[in-house]
């Protein structure tokens, strides 16, 4: 019905009659010549609807309003001089209409397509006529563009694509699954899953050797701006691999994946220990686009004459005394600024956040009189400090330490005075060596998942068994990680034992894994990337809701289908189901 798309046109296509289809943008009456901006996908052209051109088509045109669909007849022409629209790509041509018709008139539309001030109920509520925005197209065309470069290399590698189960079982992976009642197994239930995870294994036992999936998995757990409870992963798994082999693969999918997006980035990646990155970052998700590292200075705050440092240092394998140098600080924030910065890190833990400030005259601040010179002097030394920098300290429980000093040193970075971050940098991290378990709530709990493979269990505090698993991080947001897996029933065995699950348990939650395993298993690993999270950085967004066409709210709801939704008795009978009554005040 077209000859082109709107921003195919450009001044070597002037002379030229051509068919256009699209939605009018927006309607000018000028004094008897109206103007349509005509919006298709790919932007914006201006169409001139003059009276001695055609009066047929100014006639139609006179009717014309926001969002009417048209099919425009016309011939293309230069806008004259000083007529020009340097912010349109087409802002040097116009069409000069000889035939108008209007193809389906629209209803006043609740907002102005391409308005960022929109509410999101509202956007959300009519997401599919916010996505008529060429600049949301242009989310999801490189998208599209990510994920046929993704399949292109790993198919290039010998990686096959394969389809797992959608209904499956419940099995604990660290959140909480989303349920669908079984109509024909009375009082049983299929989980969605969390992730391949387990069929990607019993693919490797299968043969397979190279499998990869762009994955819908699901999760109901508590909603931030990078989580949806249905997301999309990239999945990989592979045989008789290491982790380097596995890294490998990962990088050359990320290369593809940006190059696609047209955006450059180096291999290989920076690499740190997860012990490292919780010391100098308080995070194991490390943004390193500013150089901000949080130095140990328990040893010197041992030896001060506060009793409350001199008791929190008395213990430094479970406590921490953390420095946060800030250049340059002293010249662009206020005492009462810096006092103030107390209250951010309390919301985390903080009991308070002590600093020093770097004069001409040395180093100055509130608790400055509990050291001698010659500590002071070290602090200096160690920091590297110079005069108008300003150092805050965190003290505490090491993981308390770890988190609100992490959180601070982002705080810090994004401040408007400060402005250490470069938007246009994508600074790539491998985060290595992560702990097997964690102790939360006095349990021991997998850290990432039971099927990871651990370096060695001999060892007498379960949390410093170290497993060979990995994490890519970019610019502070975590994309994804992967491990080596656990491939020998024996391994699996004590590995369930170390997290509290009896045999009897582990038979009924994983007994079709342990099963394969007893069938020559070969070592396998692999990886999954969140591709909802990496579209969000390529194409800078701040909510993973705005690369993904119909999400849900903050509440794990759509407005648009007004989902989730009660459904009929008819169907709750057929799904053995009663509803408890709500109880009333």
């Amino acid at each position: 019905m077209r000859s082109h798309y709107c921003t195919d046109l450009s001044e070597a296509n002037v002379g030229q009659d051509v068919v256009l289809a699209g939605w009018a943008n927006n309607y000018r009456d000028h004094g008897g010549i109206i103007f349509i901006d005509l919006r298709d996908k790919s932007g914006l052209v201006q169409l001139t609807c003059d009276p001695a051109d055609s009066a047929e088509a100014h006639k139609v045109a006179d009717s014309v309003r926001d969002e009417f669909v048209l099919i425009v007849k016309g011939s293309v022409r230069l806008r004259g001089e000083g007529l020009t629209n340097p912010r349109l790509k087409t802002g040097a041509i116009e069409i000069m209409v000889t035939e108008l018709i209007i193809e389906n008139r629209s209803a006043p539309v609740p907002f102005v397509i391409g308005d960022k001030n929109v509410g999101e109920e509202t956007t959300l509520k009519y997401r599919y006529l916010e996505l008529r925005d060429p600049d949301l197209y242009e989310v999801f065309r490189l998208r599209s563009k990510a994920a046929i470069a993704a399949r292109n290399i790993l198919d290039e590698n010998g990686f096959l694509e394969v389809e797992t189960p959608i209904l499956t079982k419940s099995t604990p992976e660290g959140a909480r699954d989303y349920l669908v009642p079984s109509r024909v197994h009375n009082g049983e239930f299929y989980a969605l899953p969390q992730s391949p995870q387990l069929f990607k294994q019993l693919l490797m036992v299968g043969g397979f050797d190279r499998y990869f999936q762009i994955a819908k998995c699901f999760r109901d757990e508590d909603l931030r701006a990078d989580r949806q409870p249905e997301f999309t992963q990239i999945d990989v798994e592979m045989s008789f691999c290491n982790q380097e082999d596995v890294i490998k693969v990962a990088e050359d999918l990320l290369v593809a994946m940006f190059k696609a997006c047209g955006i450059k980035i180096q291999t290989p990646f920076n690499r740190i220990t997860h012990a490292d990155a919780m010391e100098w970052y308080g995070s194991d998700k490390p943004d390193l686009r500013y150089d901000l590292k949080m130095v140990d200075v328990i040893d010197i705050f041992e030896r001060c004459d506060n009793e409350i440092f001199t008791n929190i240092a008395k213990k430094p394998h479970t406590n921490r005394i953390k420095a946060l140098k800030v250049p340059g600080a002293d010249l662009v924030f206020s005492k009462r600024e810096m006092k103030g910065f107390e209250e951010f890190v309390r919301k985390f833990g903080a009991h308070g956040l002590g600093y020093f400030q770097m004069k001409e005259d040395g180093l100055k601040g509130p608790l400055i009189k509990f050291f001698n010179e010659e500590d002071i002097a070290l602090l200096i030394e160690r920091l590297g400090m110079q005069v108008g920098d300003v150092v805050f300290f965190g003290a505490g429980d090491k993981k308390t330490v770890w988190d609100y000093m992490g959180r601070f040193r982002n705080f810090i970075a994004e401040h408007e005075k400060m402005n250490l971050i470069d938007e246009n940098a994508y600074e790539f991290v491998w985060v290595v060596d992560f702990p097997m378990f964690e102790i939360e709530d006095g349990r021991v709990k997998a850290l990432h998942h039971p099927f990871t493979q651990p370096k060695s269990t001999d060892k007498d505090d379960v949390e410093e068994i170290e497993s060979i698993a990995y994490d890519i991080v970019l610019n502070g947001t975590e994309l994804g990680g992967g491990s080596i897996r656990i491939h020998k029933e024996d391994v699996q065995n004590e590995v369930f034992k170390l997290l509290g699950i009896d045999e009897e348990e582990a038979r009924d939650k994983f007994g079709f894994l342990l099963d394969a395993l007893k069938f020559g298993a070969p070592p396998h690993g692999g990886f999954a990337l969140g591709f909802d999270r990496i579209m969000m950085l390529i194409s800078k967004k701040k909510s993973i809701r705005d690369v993904i066409a119909f999400p849900k709210t903050q509440k794990a709801s759509c407005v648009l289908t007004k989902a989730p939704s009660q459904v009929d008795n008819t169907q709750l009978r057929d799904l053995h189901i009663r509803l408890r009554e709500q109880a009333t005040t």
